[in-house]
């Protein structure tokens, strides 16, 4: 059983929300994100619920990368081991390249490809030393296909992200190291699920987590997450006509 977890970006959204379902389960967590304040009052609320897990945290933002490292050794420190790592921080600002949010664009390409990287760098030098472990990556299924408008740049790294998971998994392909990567659909979150255009099949974030979870605890190579509709939903999207794609976003 995978005992010690770390995940990133846990302050808020689907980190929070597989935070205390993992500890629901009787897990530790250790949980790092921007914003501490909000991690210690997840740890209060945790502890609340469950005394006996051991819930650890710190501040980090992954475009640190220096940092990056540090916290994961301390956090590896703290717990005496981490039994799998979860690369979940990332952002969904951006537009239409070339309307004047270059910064926007850039931002999410950083946080969610170069920030991403560091982190699996990170998780990896603790996994590799451990020669066991378990790593995940949160992709989406936006990683599919290249999509329009605020999705555009978004769409990108998540694929860049799944390639890059799936590189690491032919790395330790040999070894006792799992790696997953995870592709949710339409859960509300700080990143999925806003705005004024409701999306289809959006689930809340509990149920979303819950669901998320459940599938990380399989550890198979990939997932969508909920399944369904999203597996099938995936295998269509590989298919369709581009014009019809952008309709139907």
């Amino acid at each position: 059983m995978r005992q010690n977890i770390l995940i990133t970006g846990a302050s808020t959204g689907l980190g929070r929300g597989m935070a205390l379902e993992f500890a629901a389960r009787g897990r530790n967590p250790a949980l790092c994100a921007r914003r501490l304040p909000l991690l210690e009052g997840l740890r209060a609320e945790v502890n609340a619920r469950h005394p006996d897990v051991t819930v650890a945290v710190r501040a980090l933002d992954v475009n640190d990368h220096a940092a990056v490292f540090r916290v994961f050794r301390e956090l590896r420190d703290e717990l005496g081991t981490l039994d799998r790592i979860i690369v979940n921080a990332g952002i969904g600002r951006g537009a239409s390249l070339g309307t004047g949010y270059f910064d926007a664009n850039c931002a999410t390409a950083q946080t969610n490809f170069v920030g991403a990287l560091a982190q699996c760098e990170a998780a990896l030098e603790i996994l590799r030393s451990e020669n066991a472990g378990h790593l995940v990556t949160i992709a989406s299924v936006a990683a599919i296909r290249g999509l329009p408008r605020a999705q555009t740049v978004y769409a990108a790294t998540k694929a860049g992200l799944a390639a890059l998971t799936e590189g690491i998994r032919a790395d330790v392909w040999n070894s006792p190291i799992r790696v997953s990567a995870i592709y949710p659909g339409y859960i509300q979150s700080d990143i999925g699920g806003s705005g004024p255009r409701k999306r289809p099949f959006i689930v809340d974030t509990e149920t979303g987590c819950r669901a998320l979870v459940r599938s990380i605890e399989r550890e198979r190579p990939r997932a969508y997450v909920p399944w369904w509709p999203w597996a099938p939903i995936a295998l269509l999207m590989r298919v369709v006509p581009l014009g019809l794609l952008v309709k139907a976003l």
